[in-house]
């Protein structure tokens, strides 16, 4: 039996104004599901004005939320509803620690688990998210959902193969990336990606924000182009640069798992002979 599944990558502009992003995020996702996605990848904390880029001061902290705060409350009501799976990211308070997280919630509106964000960046131009979010602690997980095996990475992490690879091996079957990026990196940005994709044989669904924000210490404008990379790294579905907008494409996770078996990729893996990466320098710890 054929196992289908339609998945999409959405963009949109952010403001202040948390229930103004709220209501535009579930307007994306209602249109969504009505075009027949069954998974559908908001951006990064698409609930807020975008300050790790822009502020470096105390006030932002009280945006943070608890793993049941309002966003996931009110995208689980929206996900039972519609009959979708959410990867939805916020900007997670625990105890006295915030981190950036991906809250994964079922097609029934169960929460399936969460993803903290494991790379975090500090001195790009204009980005300041190591004063707000503490490193995550939960390592690179996956979730079986209604529609198949996913794993979410944000942003910063997918510049790092680590952060794909470990997903498959855990058993991915779409990979999944909420972004926020600007600046004039698109191509690096969707090329590294896309590799991905094609080294895991594994279908990539990318989102990303539009329009420009602006801070006390700069702005940022976003070059939006959300994409869907197929399993052999072909972009084949991508936004434009300032559309509120979706994309949507169909997949075969049968078809696709009979392929990246016939490849081998994960058959021919060495992984005894992988020690230098875990460490920082390339000294393997087998002194190899």
């Amino acid at each position: 039996m054929k196992m289908k599944v339609t998945v999409a990558a959405t963009q949109m502009a952010c403001s202040k104004n948390y229930d103004d992003n709220m209501e535009r995020a579930g307007a994306l996702v209602r249109s969504a599901a009505k075009a027949g996605a069954q998974i559908v990848l908001l951006q990064e904390v698409f609930s807020m004005h975008e300050f790790q880029f822009m502020e470096m001061g105390p006030e932002p902290f009280k945006l943070a939320e608890p793993l049941d705060g309002p966003t996931v409350s009110t995208m689980q009501k929206l996900a039972k509803e519609l009959s979708v799976v959410l990867p939805v990211n916020i900007f997670e308070k625990a105890n006295n620690a915030y981190f950036n997280t991906n809250v994964i919630i079922d097609a029934d509106g169960s929460v399936k688990g969460h993803y903290r964000k494991s790379h975090i960046p500090l001195g790009l131009p204009g980005c300041y998210e190591k004063v707000y979010s503490n490193v995550g602690d939960t390592g690179f997980r996956t979730f079986k959902t209604a529609y198949g095996t996913i794993g979410a990475g944000v942003c910063w992490d997918q510049w790092f193969p680590e952060t794909a690879r470990i997903m498959a091996l855990r058993g991915a079957e779409i990979l999944f990336f909420p972004s926020a990026i600007g600046s004039d990196c698109h191509d690096h940005w969707e090329t590294v990606m896309r590799g991905h994709a094609a080294a895991n044989i594994m279908p990539l669904v990318c989102s990303n924000r539009i329009g420009t924000e602006k801070g006390t210490l700069g702005e940022v404008t976003y070059f939006g182009q959300a994409f869907i990379a197929g399993p052999r790294g072909d972009v084949l579905q991508r936004a434009d640069k300032t559309s509120e907008t979706f994309v949507a494409q169909e997949f075969d996770l049968e078809e696709i798992a009979e392929l990246r078996a016939h490849w081998g990729l994960f058959r021919d893996r060495r992984p005894d002979l992988y020690g230098p990466l875990l460490t920082l320098d390339g000294t393997s710890p087998s002194g190899g």
